[in-house]
């Protein structure tokens, strides 16, 4: 317990009862409390409150007490955070870890009982979220037959954490078919004030902060909740009660005025925010929001644009606490007791969102959203916003230029540069599939997917979504027999809304069936593409495009056969599934023509706002809610059949090609080795810019010709059975063979190849 050398202890009187919290003001001799950015005032209490245990001292607290925006310097300070959440890509490799210390523990001991020292010491949630993939779509029995095949390929991987909930103390697991961690996360897991006992067993209230598994944790500070997303070995520091040791961070204001357009969604917001925030440099830095246009933007809204931070490069994109917080947790279900804590104590302590207080920050960006337009943003960057009216134009310049069409003939005098380009350059090929005939074109739509926790999370894009689907089946338009149509709620209050609203059916009728609860395209968990579209884009080099309501689209991740990749909103997606490309001018020219043969534009199946906030304010519903995460942790029939081994060490197996004992941990002495330079070593890769995490360790696909491939075939597994990098990442062999094993990655010590190529420098090649 802290010794407490700034009195900052005090007792709160809540619905909750009478609690003890740390109060802020206490460090006002220091400096002016009152005036630092709402995130700088959560790191300041989590100083406060831990201060002298060992680790976080008062020089922590005095330096943030005393934070000057304009002249931050490098302090360095240790921030504890209240909890852990996990995905189960990066949440399996964190658990192997700790089974692996708990199986070293008693081999150095020779005490079984020893294993015990080994357990996270705050709360550690994990979502399995990454693995189900659009294996069937367009079907009503897509859900079923992409469920089936996900039990089928990582059953091992379940079967691990269901011993590991079993196994270790503070470790819940959220089962797959739930939804998406950071959905859960905003809409139940989190609590915008949680609550410990100390060592004397009284409560103790402290604002709800944590780091996640994955880079878009961020999608939480929507809440009002400081996290953002952390490597594994720092999140397991912090499950075995160590801090996160970082920077004194500089925060940058962005001030929100006005509201959106009639026809702009949030989707446009975050891509405008995030274009901007890039242009500007945000990374290593905290964002903060602030201004008028907070009072009616809804939280969902503010959960989108903090989703994207990573995009826009910042280590958070930070929200303050207000009555849209409060609104939202009442509407989510949480119970009214802590709804009340929250606004008094957040109130008491400073951190409620005053507009007549502003802070200070290193420095402030404005948007009057009322200037946002309709945009996507790509081929392969999410901070490259497009304007929708640009959108043609722009994908005719990329295919000449990023695609490599650009050794055309010189177009005819006086014709346009791009157009002519385009039409010299275009590749096609004739394409017989679904009993359709059809020419498959540069810019022609494989891929439409309503995916993503960015844009499942807000019912208002999401039931735009469903309004466009319905406009445009009552004018007896379809989507193109090419796109392959998905939607992936983000979680099951999704779909009872869409029930409610009765806009299930009219998803259904253009292909835009339930495909799975989870990240499925977002995370490169597409599935193949139909056998005939596949061999027609890879024996004529078509550069085909994907269209999804995700927050990446960096090369390689959606898709094997995919180039360009475009980030739009959900509604968007529906269109351009009905347009079937990209190569149109979406805002100006015809969508297609209805079942009398008219044209149909746009603006005739687009919904108003008026429209969509009556469907949000009539389906959407608390009791929807309560209802989904009544038994949130039970799991589905298959989940709960998974018979998972007892006891508190794991029996590690030689075979799996899932879950390995790492390496590090096997022979560990109390006594280890000195460390030793390293001689010798080459470069390996020389990469350029817009270096990606995909690039060095993808999550997607396994191609049967690459390192991991040959690896998996040796062991016996079927092609079928390979599954995904990031569904491996418990085994060290699949991964060590994962490394630059992007289908796109370009070595620039090997010119001219494109994957994971090196060269040989050991003259034994």
């Amino acid at each position: 317990m802290s010794t407490d050398p700034f009195k900052a202890r005090d007792t709160l009187s809540t619905p909750l009862g009478d609690k003890a919290y740390y109060r802020l003001d206490a460090a006002r001799g220091v400096g002016e409390v009152e005036k630092l950015p709402y995130s700088i005032k959560v790191l300041l209490e989590a100083c406060l409150r831990h201060c002298d245990d060992y680790v976080v001292t008062q020089e922590h607290v005095k330096a943030l007490a005393a934070y000057d925006a304009k002249n931050v310097g490098e302090t360095e300070i240790a921030f504890k955070p209240g909890r852990v959440v996990l995905q189960d890509f990066t949440g399996v490799p964190a658990v192997v870890d700790l089974a692996a210390m708990r199986a070293a523990m008693v081999r150095m001991t020779g005490d079984e009982a020893a294993a015990q020292k080994v357990n996270p010491l705050v709360p550690c949630d994990l979502v399995i979220d990454h693995s189900v993939q659009v294996d069937a779509f367009a079907s009503g029995v897509a859900l079923t037959i992409n469920s089936q095949k996900e039990f089928e390929r990582n059953t091992e991987r379940y079967t691990f954490l269901k011993w590991g909930q079993q196994a270790f103390d503070n470790f819940r697991v959220v089962p797959p078919a739930t939804g998406i961690v950071h959905q859960v996360n905003l809409e139940y897991l989190a609590k915008g004030v949680w609550e410990s006992r100390d060592s004397g067993g009284d409560g103790v209230l402290y604002p709800d902060s944590l780091v996640g598994t994955d880079s878009h944790t961020t999608m939480i500070n929507g809440l009002g909740v400081v996290g953002w997303g952390v490597g594994g070995i720092e999140a397991e520091a912090v499950m075995l009660g160590q801090p996160i040791y970082m920077l004194i961070p500089q925060v940058v204001g962005f001030r929100l005025t006005g509201k959106l357009n009639e026809g702009v969604t949030a989707t446009d917001l975050v891509l405008t925010v995030t274009e901007m925030l890039r242009a500007h440099g945000v990374v290593g830095k905290f964002v903060e929001f602030f201004g008028p246009g907070l009072a009616t933007m809804p939280l969902a809204n503010r959960a989108t644009i903090a989703n994207m931070a990573p995009e826009y490069g910042a280590t958070m994109g930070f929200f303050p606490v207000d009555e849209q917080t409060t609104r939202y947790m009442k509407l989510t279900g949480r119970d009214d007791a802590l709804i009340q804590t929250v606004e008094q104590y957040c109130k008491a302590q400073g951190l409620w969102r005053n507009d007549d207080l502003e802070p200070t920050y290193t420095d402030v960006l404005e948007l009057d959203m009322s200037t946002v337009e309709p945009s996507l943003a790509g081929p392969k960057r999410p901070q490259d916003r497009i304007a929708l009216s640009a959108m043609q134009s722009q994908w005719q310049q990329d295919l000449a230029t990023t695609f490599g069409r650009s050794d055309a003939p010189a177009p005819a005098p006086g014709a346009d540069d791009a157009t002519a380009t385009l039409a010299a350059t275009a590749k096609s090929a004739p394409v017989t599939y679904d009993g359709q005939t059809f020419d498959l074109t540069d810019g022609h739509v494989a891929i439409a997917a309503i995916t993503s926790c960015t844009n499942t999370s807000n019912p208002d894009v999401m039931i735009a979504a469903g309004l466009v689907a319905k406009k445009a089946n009552a004018l007896g338009l379809t989507r193109k027999p090419w796109v392959k149509t998905s939607l992936a709620p983000g979680s099951k209050v999704v779909t009872e809304y869409y029930d409610r609203a009765n806009l299930t059916a009219e998803l259904e009728a253009l292909g835009f069936h339930t495909v799975g609860y989870g990240c499925t395209t977002c995370i490169g968990n597409s599935g193949p593409l139909p056998d005939e579209i596949s061999k027609a884009v890879n024996e004529h080099d078509l550069v085909v495009a994907s269209v999804l309501s995700g927050n990446r689209n960096f090369e390689g991740r959606i898709g094997p056969d995919i180039r360009a990749n475009y980030l739009a909103s959900p509604p968007l997606v529906v269109a351009y599934a009905i347009a079937g490309t990209v190569n149109i001018d979406l805002q100006n020219d015809p969508i297609a023509k209805d079942s009398s043969g008219q044209e149909v534009f746009l603006k005739d199946i687009w919904p108003t706002q008026q429209e969509v906030d009556d469907l949000v304010a009539s389906c959407v519903t608390r009791e929807q809610f309560v209802s989904e995460y009544a038994d949130v942790f039970a799991g589905s029939p298959e989940w709960q059949a998974i018979d998972a081994p007892q006891g508190q060490l794991y029996a590690w197996d030689e075979k799996s090609t899932y879950v390995q004992e790492p390496p590090f941990f096997v022979g560990l002495a109390p006594e280890p080795k000195p460390i030793a330079p390293i001689t010798g070593a080459r470069c390996l890769a020389k990469l350029g810019e817009s270096v990606t995490t995909d690039h060095i360790s993808p999550a997607g696909a396994i191609k049967a010709d690459t390192p991991a491939g040959q690896f998996l075939t040796g062991a016996g597994v079927a092609k079928p059975m390979f599954n995904s990098y990031g569904s491996r990442r418990g085994n060290d062999h699949v991964m060590v063979r994962g490394t630059f094993a992007n289908i796109r990655v370009r070595n620039q010590l090997a010119p001219g190849t494109e994957g994971g190529f090196t060269v040989d420098f050991s003259g034994e090649g």
